[in-house]
């Protein structure tokens, strides 16, 4: 695998704010290259780079992007997230190495559009929940966890502790 790219389909600013900040963080930490946004949020832009400045890493997002041309577009495999999809346990073994990938993940309904435009329609799990767990769960078992605790170079880091919160400034 050599870049993982998310999409996220039908943000809405007000509504889903908090929500696709924490795609883009988990994706983040989970090992992506960067999300393209379809609809245009300055301020989700400015919070997910105000992250990458304090702790580092080449997280690349771009707001405003219209999907269908970003996936058209791509070259590499698509996988879209969705509980109707094939079981992810299923889907992992068919995706081929050293290609690039781009994760489509709805805020509100996806368009049927995307699931004929997927390479792969991935299902984690059957039941309604969040997609910021699907993508988690997914790149997690796509990448067995190996960008959790890679150092990116930040101006700050995070010290695992069993108690307490430590953030400490990297000496330069």
């Amino acid at each position: 695998m050599t870049d993982i790219w998310i999409m996220r389909i039908g943000h809405r600013p007000q509504r889903d704010k908090r929500v696709t900040t924490h795609v883009a963080l988990s994706s983040r930490a989970l090992g992506a290259k960067g999300m393209y946004v379809d609809t245009a949020d300055r301020i989700l832009e400015e919070n997910v780079r105000s992250v990458c400045d304090r702790f580092g890493g080449d997280f690349e997002i771009s707001t405003g992007v219209n999907w269908k041309d970003r996936i058209k577009e791509f070259d590499g495999i698509v996988v879209h997230l969705t509980m109707y999809g094939q079981k992810m346990d299923e889907a992992l073994p068919k995706i081929p190495d050293g290609r690039d990938m781009m994760i489509v993940v709805g805020a509100e309904k996806v368009p049927p559009e995307v699931y004929e435009r997927a390479d792969m329609n991935v299902s984690v799990g059957n039941q309604p929940h969040s997609e910021i767990a699907a993508l988690s769960i997914f790149m997690y078992a796509l990448t067995n966890g190996r960008s959790l605790y890679k150092d990116r170079n930040g101006r700050f880091t995070v010290i695992p502790n069993e108690r307490g919160k430590t953030v400490a400034e990297v000496p330069k």
